[in-house]
Order: C-alpha cells, then sequence, then structure tokens
C-alpha cells in the first residue's frame, strides 16, 4: 500500500535536479505527495523560470502557466476549458529549466500540444526523465509513443530519430508511461474510489441528478452517443 512505498521511498536520496509538476487534479496532487514526502522543496513558476539550486525543487504548475493566448492578450482558464483553440504551448520556457516533468495534467481535445517532437529536438530542450501519469499516446507529451507496463515501466525515446531506444541510450529521454499505474496500489486506489463514489454518485440516484453527475457520466443514450461523448463517433463508425 502507500505506507509501504513511502517506506522504501525513505531509503533513497534525490540529486539536485528541478521537477515540473503539471496539473492540479487528483493526480497530480497524488504526485505531490509523493514529492512532499521525499521532503522536495516547492517553488513558485516565477523562481523555478529564473533561478538554480543546490537542492532538488519541484513546482506544480496549472493550464494557464504552460498554455497563452495565440493573440498575445491574457488568458483565462474557464474561457481555455470551454474553447482552447485560440492557445499555444507556453511549455518551452519550463522544458529550458526542467530535469524531470511529471505529466499530471488532464488534456482535453482541440487543447495544444505541452511539447511536440520537433520541440523536443531543440538544443534547449533540457528534460531528460518523463513520468507521463496521464498517458495520452502520441499526443502532448511527445515522448510518450507507447504506454509502458507494470513489469517493464521505462523506455527511452531518441528526440533525433523519434523512435524507441534502450531506456538508458546516450541522448534519450527517459519515459515512464504505465497507463494502468493505480492498479499498483489496490487497497489505496480502491478506498479513494470508493469514498469518492459513496460521496457524489449514490446521491445523485436519489436526488434527482441535482449536479448532472449521472447526465455527464451517461456515454448513450437511445442507442447514439450522447453530446459529451460525440467525439468517440469515429470508433463506433469503424473509422479507427
Amino acid at each position: 500500500d502507500l505506507n509501504e512505498v513511502k517506506a522504501e521511498l525513505n531509503k533513497i536520496t534525490i540529486p539536485n535536479i528541478k521537477i515540473l509538476l503539471s496539473g492540479t487534479g487528483k493526480v497530480a496532487h497524488g504526485a505531490k505527495e509523493i514529492l512532499d514526502h521525499l521532503e522536495i522543496n516547492e517553488v513558485s513558476d516565477a523562481l523555478y523560470l529564473t533561478s538554480q539550486f543546490s537542492e532538488p525543487v519541484y513546482c506544480m504548475v496549472d493550464v494557464m502557466e504552460y498554455a497563452k493566448r495565440s493573440d498575445g492578450k491574457v488568458g483565462n482558464k474557464w474561457e481555455f476549458y470551454k474553447d482552447p483553440k485560440g492557445y499555444e504551448s507556453n511549455f518551452m520556457a519550463y522544458a529550458k529549466e526542467t530535469d524531470f516533468f511529471i505529466a499530471g495534467h488532464f488534456y482535453g481535445n482541440n487543447a495544444p500540444y505541452l511539447f511536440t517532437r520537433e520541440d523536443a529536438k531543440h538544443s534547449d530542450f533540457r528534460i531528460n526523465l518523463v513520468a507521463d501519469i496521464s498517458c495520452d499516446i502520441d499526443g502532448p507529451v511527445a515522448s510518450t509513443i507507447r504506454p509502458s507496463t507494470i513489469e517493464a515501466p521505462f523506455y527511452g525515446y531518441d528526440p533525433k530519430t523519434e523512435q524507441e531506444v534502450a531506456f538508458d541510450a546516450k541522448d534519450a529521454i527517459t519515459v515512464m508511461a504505465v497507463d494502468n499505474l493505480p492498479c499498483e496500489l489496490p487497497k489505496d486506489a480502491s478506498e479513494g474510489f470508493g469514498t469518492t463514489f459513496l460521496e457524489h454518485v449514490i446521491p445523485a440516484f436519489f436526488n434527482n441528478d441535482k449536479n448532472g453527475v449521472l447526465k455527464r457520466a451517461k456515454i448513450t443514450e437511445n442507442g447514439k452517443l450522447t453530446k459529451r461523448f460525440s467525439y468517440l463517433q469515429d470508433y463506433v463508425d469503424g473509422k479507427e
């Protein structure tokens, strides 16, 4: 369980590196819990982008840090969630200062990629280790070209050839992209899911779904995909 994981973490020493954690949801806060347990100091994004440190540090960034409006105006998070088409990535500013990137964000349709394959080829691209908890294949994190497994959690990505290589190959970005990572903590994952289910889902069956929980979860209705899940239509039609 999680306590056993933390006991093992107590045996390691983290080198002097800069760690970037994206996202502010449950996934990201789970990663933050581990970083805090390791007693790694959290710093602001302003300090992270402008300073070097004599100890390991981490910075937690939300979408308005790693994305920006294409027209140069001030962005708005809720506007971005509604329609991200007018935004572009601002991630390279962080990639130039980061050794270890933990991807804990949620990636929505039409949002800009955090970094592309071309970005990873840039001479200023400093990231050499990626833990992609979100695990969107061939998407917003260019080095995540396939999921990895519990048995073999690491592989390498060569930015120059855009191909998979050994995880410890020279100049490779080492990637961890286990897509069923919560299965490694079954007790904690089950308890967390169960608590959330009891708190938010069960009441919806008895309060006429006043918060729209069941409505948002409904994938099909009357034999068709609901609007929220219409992006799956190509799969239904056999096009993907």
